[in-house]
């Protein structure tokens, strides 16, 4: 008697329960593929803004970026299944640039390039590192939701009240939260979608960029408290 038949069976009810797939839907792949064209794309731009910003040497907004911030959210989450979804999703990236762009000066002024290099650096291998593993595993963290809204929550009324405070300690407890919590993201969305949970490219774009926006930051923090020794 053949005995390949039941070695198969249990082989594809094991790669089942464990929920792993030898393959990604179609629909997904779609999505996954359109998603990283575009956030390619943003990050170019918001690096155009960014430099063009230190030309200009544009001032820092500080608190006042929240409200074109949350005014481009709101603007995309109403048009993302329209091409005007992706003309202000490259204004709110292109936003985002111009202010990182006074940043970005003034850790030039007093760190040097290194800080900088080595911040985007580490935000490069976190994004591969993270949506490999995902794509590998093939993982379903969609019960991770949850406490990463919370946690990002959290982090944001904290990063709010310091503008304000200036304690260097919460700044960085601030950075290492947005640090870790934006890394899971990056697993947390690139699961959603290929798992089904996101089937919208701009809505996922927008989800990564700020999550890499983040961590960005977070390692810039790290990396320029790193060189005041």
């Amino acid at each position: 008697m053949d005995q390949r038949r039941p070695n198969s069976r249990i082989a594809t009810a094991s790669a089942v329960a464990t929920g792993q797939s030898t393959a990604l839907d179609p629909s997904a792949l779609k999505v996954l593929r359109n998603t990283y064209a575009l956030l390619a794309m943003t990050v170019a731009f918001s690096a155009v803004t960014a430099m063009a910003s230190m030309a200009l040497n544009v001032p820092y907004l500080g608190f006042w970026m929240i409200i074109p911030y949350f005014g481009l959210l709101w603007g995309i989450d109403k048009t993302k299944h329209s091409s005007m979804g992706i003309v202000l999703t490259f204004a709110l990236t292109g936003f985002m640039g111009l202010t990182l762009g006074p940043i970005l000066n003034a850790y030039l002024q007093f760190r040097g390039t290194g800080t900088i290099v080595m911040a985007l650096g580490g935000t490069a291998a976190i994004f591969f590192a993270m949506s490999a593993y995902t794509l590998v595993t093939k993982k379903d963290l969609s019960g991770m939701g949850r406490f990463l809204m919370i946690g990002m929550i959290i982090a944001f009324v904290a990063a709010i009240a310091n503008i304000f405070m200036e304690i260097s300690a919460l700044a960085m407890t601030v950075s290492a939260m947005m640090l870790g919590i934006c890394s899971l993201m990056i697993a947390f969305q690139t699961s959603a979608i290929i798992h089904g949970g996101e089937r919208n490219y701009i809505s996922a774009t927008v989800t990564l960029y700020v999550m890499l926006y983040n961590v960005f930051l977070s390692l810039l923090s790290f990396a320029g408290m790193g060189s005041d020794d």
